[in-house]
């Protein structure tokens, strides 16, 4: 049988095109789950992506080409449709709330009602996103586009709900996670697929689609930090009962443990790399002499990335006590150093926590909406490309009132 020689209809493809690999799954979803039946892998260029930015298009064009060859051929189908994911700095993702005093409280909810109030919540995160984005990069006239939108939570007088419309009610609180991105890193993505001839479904904040996959679907009461440690940046991801607080990225990632080793230890980039990584999977002892050298070589930087980690919480300013829990992921995650630091450090002290958080890695195994028919998804540098698979089941699947509503909206603001 061709690859074109099954029905593609339920098909599709995660593409996380990372700074240091392109990962890609094939699946089918059936009965809101997905099953992987295909998994393509490819090491981008030093020249390809900067700070999970993408600054060669045409070198990483050839990069998905060759992942996506290596999944088609295990998956024995080449579908068209895809959910990729966005990483970088100025990918700005936050929860924005609004109260809403209706005049009359014995009124039914309607639609339009909603409508009108959710279009509150976009147009004022909207504004936010932008100004931020202008002031970090000074660019006034910076061009933003929505990249990802959902509703967190529902209030109607206190009570938490799913679907106001027909409920009664004075006071209404709506909360809704939004992520912005500069157009040009976006459009890169949709250039991208476009010459892949892929069928965008959508293209996904990183740290919004780790954020979804474990855990805050099924429990109001699910509170973790999310740390996905990748090639070029660091994306964290706050969820606090069950809602999404919000989405920070900074610029530090596995290429500059990387370096670090390289220049310590004079080797090429390459070397280095291995290096690390025989470090990270226990293969270098760290009380042997080289791992004394790559422990010593990467002390530095691990205190500039924790120092990282507490700015970026401290963004933070409307949670008032930060979950006790952190889950890594991502293939820097797997220094031992990072575990360490976040467990022992006592860079906590600034920070709403009420104890030192208990550190973690997300499983493969935890992200219970994906069944990997491969047996090749193993560790915590396989979770985005399934978060990523995870956000398709929901693209798929028939829209809830309130998103239905949502996704009018969100396709106003995209033009």
């Amino acid at each position: 049988m061709g690859l074109f020689g099954k029905n593609r209809k339920n098909y599709a493809i995660s593409l996380d095109i990372g700074t240091e690999f392109v990962k890609v799954l094939v699946f089918h979803i059936v009965d809101d789950v997905a099953h992987v039946v295909g998994v393509g892998r490819q090491k981008q260029g030093l020249s390809d992506m900067q700070g999970g930015r993408v600054t060669d298009i045409a070198g990483v064009i050839k990069n998905c080409e060759k992942a996506l060859d290596q999944a088609f051929e295990e998956a024995k189908v080449a579908p068209r449709q895809c959910v990729i994911g966005i990483a970088g700095e100025l990918v700005k993702g936050t929860t924005t709330a609004v109260h809403y005093q209706r005049d009359d409280a014995k009124e039914k909810i309607t639609v339009n009602e909603l409508k009108d109030i959710i279009e509150q919540v976009q147009t004022r995160s909207f504004d936010r996103a932008r100004s931020e984005l202008a002031w970090e990069t000074g660019q006034a006239e910076l061009d933003v586009r929505l990249v990802n939108s959902s509703i967190v939570d529902v209030h109607i007088d206190g009570y938490k709900i799913t679907n106001p419309v027909g409920f009664q009610g004075r006071d209404v609180q709506v909360s809704i996670f939004n992520a912005f991105a500069p157009i040009v890193h976006l459009g890169a993505l949709q250039t991208i697929a476009e010459d892949l001839e892929l069928d965008l479904l959508s293209v996904a904040a990183e740290p919004y689609a780790v954020a979804k996959c474990v855990g805050s679907e099924d429990s109001s009461e699910f509170s973790s930090i999310f740390v996905d440690i990748g090639g070029g940046t660091t994306d964290i991801a706050v969820v606090r009962a069950g809602g999404l607080e919000g989405t920070k990225m900074f610029a530090i990632g596995g290429r500059v443990f990387t370096k670090s080793i390289a220049d310590a230890l004079d080797k090429t980039f390459a070397e280095a790399e291995k290096l690390k990584l025989d470090y990270s999977s226990g293969k270098i002892k760290d009380d042997s002499e080289i791992g004394k050298s790559i422990k010593k070589a990467i002390a530095n930087d691990c205190d500039v990335w924790l120092s990282g980690v507490e700015l970026a919480l401290e963004d933070f300013t409307e949670v008032e006590l930060m979950p006790s829990k952190i889950l890594l992921c991502g293939g820097g995650s797997l220094l031992p150093e990072i575990a360490e630091y976040l467990s022992k450090r006592a860079w906590t002290k600034n920070l709403p926590f009420s104890k030192q958080p208990k550190v973690d890695f997300i499983k493969p195994a935890q992200v219970s909406s994906i069944v990997d028919e491969t047996g090749k998804l193993v560790g915590s540098q396989d979770i985005t490309p399934m978060a990523l698979a995870n956000l398709a089941i929901d693209l798929a699947g028939e829209e809830s009132v309130v998103d239905g509503i949502l996704d009018r909206i969100v396709e106003g603001l995209r033009r």
